[in-house]
């Protein structure tokens, strides 16, 4: 096994850098139990949100045990941290954003996507050269990810190799469980921000996985050609071998705006959607090469068939799609198929990191869908979204995103008294509230895999 397979099989493990291990690990010493005491709130299913009013969430060696009324015998002495009326509720999972793109967030808006790239994005993320910039620009965004309500995200970097470490390191320090990759680009994108060649961008993402080895707890590599348009077959190829001897999950783009899509078809004109552009590099799912693509706003039928068949994750991003003005993504379609789908913040084509934004957005658009263009698909529901925005999104980390037995324990304590209301609001109204306000100050406190975040 070569140096780069044995890092991969080695730092894919999650239960080694959990803090899990084996049953046979852990006899012999105290195992680690504490209980959150709140009106907890979760997913099991799409359409089911579970409400445990005045309820303990267990968490033992940093998973669920159950959400239970009363304290189960063997749990009298563990530690309780009561949080009173406080709604807790599963960390959340934005499975798509641009870290050096948090510098501009909210810039930019009046362009389409291919205009936006090219006179916002690139310039930008050109700067990420310079290792003093770049520090500026990744502390700020991994301070910030940290105070809000976000647990678990997957993140691009950009094409530079010593930044995109940097940005890896300031994510460890936050506590977070992320994916970063380094962007692969070697065409259609200006001199400032293109790779000399496929084998040069290849030898790039090597070398970065190689001094990464063993380095990261918390933050995981992900392989990240940034779409077709900016990586030449060959360049594709090249990291289809890559994956394949890493075992590396992979993320990218699709079919967010139709000149893309009739750039794809230019380019790789034996394709026959662009989801089968990245499928021929076998690039696009399956069990050895997990895949998330944002956007999916024009999907057809073939495509979507592709994406249910390879197992292909969706993060929906709405935000980035009004923004960009791209179109309406026909989410309604994927939950009906019972394709995998969660929620994407985009910064910066989105304008905010809160995935609480997000879900307000995605029952918004989808009303939009439903009126303007298929009265047949109704829209999303809060049930929905929340779903999405843990359960939904958080599978592509594994049992994560939700409070059933097993599970990774992300969780987010609400305190929404500064929200004023003369209403007497039961637990669910009290989230949809937040969900709509958007409100990330309200967080009181934050635990990922069992272990508190320090937000101060």
């Amino acid at each position: 096994m070569g140096k780069v397979a044995l890092f991969a099989v080695v730092f894919y493990d999650v239960k080694r850098y959990s803090g899990g291990g084996s049953t046979g690990q852990r006899k012999g010493r105290k195992m680690k139990r504490f209980a959150l005491k709140g009106h907890i709130c979760y997913s099991t299913h799409p359409d089911r949100l579970e409400i445990r009013e005045n309820s303990y969430l267990l968490c033992e060696e940093g998973e669920c045990r159950g959400v239970v009324k009363e304290l189960p015998q063997g749990w009298k002495e563990a530690e309780v941290k009561d949080y009173g009326t406080c709604l807790i509720i599963p960390g959340l999972t934005d499975l798509h954003m641009h870290a050096p793109q948090y510098g501009f967030c909210g810039m930019g808006m009046d362009m389409e996507l291919l205009q936006w790239l090219e006179h916002q994005v690139f310039p930008e993320e050109a700067k990420y050269a310079d290792l003093e910039y770049a520090e500026k620009g990744y502390r700020i965004f991994a301070e910030n990810l940290k105070k809000g309500a976000t647990t678990r995200a997957c993140i691009f970097s950009s094409l530079h190799v010593p930044a995109t470490e940097l940005l890896m390191e300031k994510l460890e320090e936050t506590g977070l469980k992320v994916m970063v990759g380094k962007v692969n680009m070697d065409r259609n994108s200006p001199d400032i921000l293109r790779e000399e060649s496929a084998e040069a961008s290849e030898a790039a993402t090597r070398q970065w996985l190689k001094d990464i080895e063993g380095k990261f707890k918390r933050v995981q590599p992900i392989l990240t050609p940034r779409f077709i348009p900016s990586c030449t077959d060959e360049l594709m190829e090249r990291l289809s071998h890559l994956q394949q001897e890493t075992g590396l999950p992979v993320q990218s783009h699709l079919s967010e705006n139709l000149g893309e899509i009739a750039w794809v078809k230019e380019l790789c004109p034996w394709s026959s959607c662009y989801g089968d552009a990245y499928d021929h590099f076998r690039m696009f799912g399956t069990e050895q090469c997990k895949t998330i693509m944002a956007h999916c706003v024009y999907s057809d039928d073939q495509e979507m068939e592709l994406m249910k068949k390879r197992g292909v994750w969706i993060a929906h991003c709405p935000l980035s799609n009004e923004n960009l003005a791209s179109g309406i993504a026909p989410v309604r379609e994927f939950l009906n198929r019972g394709l995998n789908v969660g929620l994407g913040s985009d910064v910066s084509g989105g304008n905010t990191d809160s995935i609480f934004r997000v879900m307000a957005d995605a029952v918004q658009a989808s009303k939009m869908y439903w009126r303007l263009i298929d009265q047949t698909k109704k829209p999303l529901t809060l049930e929905e979204v929340f779903y999405m925005a843990t359960k939904g999104g958080g599978s592509f980390f594994g049992n994560v995103g939700s409070f059933e037995e097993g599970y990774e324990l992300d969780a987010v304590v609400l305190d929404d008294r500064a929200l004023k209301t003369p209403m007497d609001l039961t637990v669910r109204q009290r989230l949809e509230r937040i969900c709509y306000l958007s409100d990330d100050r309200q967080i009181a406190a934050k635990y990922v895999a069992g272990e508190e975040i320090r937000l101060v």
